[in-house]
């Protein structure tokens, strides 16, 4: 399970779903792993077994265990895999250079495509909203409990956020190390230089950041919807939201 969470297991894949959870873990499971599990770091499909494991000690489709466990309970209203009609209506489009590099055009991804979706992928492909990803952020910030609503226990939060592998190289910059699901900064550099050490978080496809930093007690949500501009999570983009973001709270 550990080696599932920090993307060191050696499984490897696009990430897409191939029918149910199930059906999907199962191939995955035939699939010769790429390294010796915990020999080196490589992102990849590891969540999607860890949410078929929640189905079945869940006994409970994970698309129902996430509403239920943590959604609802925080009312993120706008968080689902599968977003209404009406929900699709708000959805942002997906954008990428043009052909002559001088303007923007509308681009597709299999991310994006509902209508053809036929279950709930644990590496990708949850919709959500900046209002939303506030509280769940500030949900782990107070150590697994808002408003009164304890969704996991601090223990739970801590062995999270903390790094479990080792001196590996990981992540998609550098000075990281791996929680359980999450990216932990070890010694901030580069994009990560305003940031605190242990300040953990994520990026998206197409170039979304989600962090906190309990030192600094802050939540950064930076939400983009782009492709083919390279490494999002070393972008210049996210290098000046977190540098202002820092800066207004210092002054």
């Amino acid at each position: 399970m550990r080696h599932l969470l920090t993307h060191t297991s050696g499984i490897a894949s696009d990430q897409r779903n191939r029918g149910s959870l199930a059906e999907t873990v199962e191939s995955l499971a035939k699939q010769p792993l790429k390294f010796q599990p915990g020999a080196q770091w490589m992102y990849g499909p590891g969540l999607t077994v860890c949410g078929r494991l929640i189905e079945i000690v869940a006994q409970q489709p994970f698309g129902e265990f996430v509403q239920a466990r943590i959604c609802r309970p925080l009312k993120m209203v706008d968080t689902t895999f599968f977003p209404t009609a009406a929900q699709q209506q708000r959805l942002a489009r997906l954008y990428k250079p043009s052909k002559d590099k001088k303007g923007l055009e509308q681009a597709g991804h299999w991310l994006l495509d509902v209508p053809g979706r036929s279950s709930p992928n644990p590496s990708g492909g949850l919709y959500s909203t900046a209002g939303d990803l506030a509280r769940f952020y500030r949900m782990i910030v107070r150590g697994g409990e808002s408003d009164g609503v304890r969704i996991v226990s601090q223990k739970a939060v801590q062995e999270m956020t903390r790094i479990h592998t080792d001196d590996l190289k990981t992540g998609f910059t550098t000075g990281n190390g791996w929680g359980l699901g999450w990216c932990v900064v070890r010694e901030p550099q580069g994009v990560t230089r305003m940031l605190s050490p242990g300040a953990c978080g994520h990026g998206g496809a197409f170039g979304t950041q989600g962090w906190i930093d309990p030192r600094r007690d802050m939540i950064f949500v930076m939400l983009v919807q782009r492709m083919d501009f390279g490494n999002g999570d070393a972008s210049e983009l996210r290098d000046a939201f977190q540098q202002l973001a820092v800066e207004a709270v210092r002054n």
